[in-house]
């Protein structure tokens, strides 16, 4: 099967006046090299790319050439328009000679854009027409009015969008044709307005949109490597009742017993979660699942600690490693390590030589030496930009 023509529409026209400098913002330094040209690496060593091509201010076209010396895969740059849609339809028509099956449209104040993602729009596109990268909200949401904090909004449907925003060509230059000239909010929004459904790609938090100097400062920790690590620790303790089985580190282990708590008492994790927010300061598990808040009454512990994660990744940072021990005399721990390694692993996108689990006893010592509980203790080691 032949692979699909996929090129990428970087909007770079703007003057970028709001973000100060001697220079537009796509071309002012970021770890050594111009902001632009991080992304522009990126895409032009994916091997999904057929071409790229970039739309900029023609006044800039000495900083450009400058910018993207040397690399492969890019067509002439194209003259950006008066607004982002207008430079997005200008580039999708010089694009049309390229015929184009499918096109990445990408703006060049995202410069830390990783392969990961960009394969994951490309594959999405195989099963749908648009997809947009976007990231869930994790923080809570008010509404205002006037200075005075009205209700709260639901944010489990909420995301935020990013880009590259992905296409089948001929659907978003159809789209851009008829709507030339309407001033919509971004292509994913054209895309909607002309009755294309629109699909999420999960994107990456690392993926921030350039707008000020203190985003330019934490885009350079990033590339620079500048980031510091904090430790967190945690601890849980849950009874041991009659039962059918306990869930240990995300894996159910059946057995004669159960373990009580509010949710599905999952210590391991429940103790892992509250090493992780307290690695990067954000209280403990109470505060964000309350036990008297029904929704979460045997809820699945795995929301917890995801939850925990998506909280490192808004603030730009990553899970270096995590250690948990099991205390307890039953059940046995060592059969059911490997899957508990493998299962936090997956549930916080880390390989598995980052996770460590381990079992001990207190040689019938205290209540889990008697078989009336279970406990844990973990510790967890959060990289943050510094």
């Amino acid at each position: 099967m032949t692979s699909p023509r996929v090129f990428v529409l970087i909007v770079a026209a703007g003057s970028g006046q709001r973000f100060g400098g001697d220079l537009p913002k796509q071309y002012q330094a970021l770890a050594g090299k111009p902001l632009l040209r991080h992304c522009l690496e990126t895409f032009s060593v994916h091997p999904g790319i057929t071409g790229i091509l970039v739309a900029i201010n023609p006044d800039h076209r000495a900083l450009y050439d400058r910018a993207t010396a040397g690399l492969a895969h890019l067509l002439p740059p194209i003259a950006g328009g008066k607004s982002r849609q207008d430079s997005v339809l200008n580039g999708l028509e010089r694009l049309a000679a390229e015929k184009p099956d499918l096109v990445l449209i990408h703006d060049a104040a995202r410069p830390l854009i990783d392969a990961e993602t960009i394969s994951r729009s490309i594959a999405a596109l195989s099963q749908h027409r648009a997809v947009l990268v976007a990231v869930p909200v994790v923080d809570t949401i008010k509404r205002g009015k006037n200075g005075r904090v009205g209700d709260t909004v639901d944010r489990r449907d909420l995301w935020r969008a990013q880009t590259p925003q992905a296409f089948h060509f001929a659907d978003i230059l159809a789209a851009h044709r008829r709507f030339a000239g309407r001033e919509l909010t971004d292509d994913a929004a054209l895309a909607e307005a002309a009755g294309i459904p629109v699909m999420f790609v999960l994107g990456s938090e690392r993926n921030f949109k350039v707008t000020t100097q203190e985003d330019m400062e934490r885009a350079e920790r990033i590339m620079s490597g500048q980031m510091e690590f904090r430790t967190g620790n945690g601890f849980d303790v849950h009874k041991l009742i009659k039962g059918d089985g306990v869930t240990m580190c995300g894996v159910r282990i059946p057995c004669e017993f159960a373990l009580e708590g509010h949710s599905d008492a999952d210590v391991g994790l429940h103790a892992l979660t509250d090493a992780v927010l307290g690695a990067i300061g954000a209280k403990d598990i109470g505060a964000h699942f309350p036990p008297s808040d029904p929704q979460w009454r045997g809820a699945a512990s795995w929301k917890f600690l995801d939850h925990a994660a998506k909280l490192v990744k808004e603030r730009g940072g990553r899970i270096a490693h995590c250690d948990v021990t099991i205390i307890c005399e039953k059940p046995k721990v060592g059969p059911h390590r490997d899957a508990m390694v493998a299962r936090v692993a997956e549930i916080l996108g880390i390989s598995a030589d980052r996770v460590s689990v381990k079992a001990t006893t207190t040689e019938k010592l205290g209540f889990t030496g008697r078989g009336e509980g279970i406990a844990a203790q973990a510790t967890a080691t959060v990289a943050l930009p510094g």
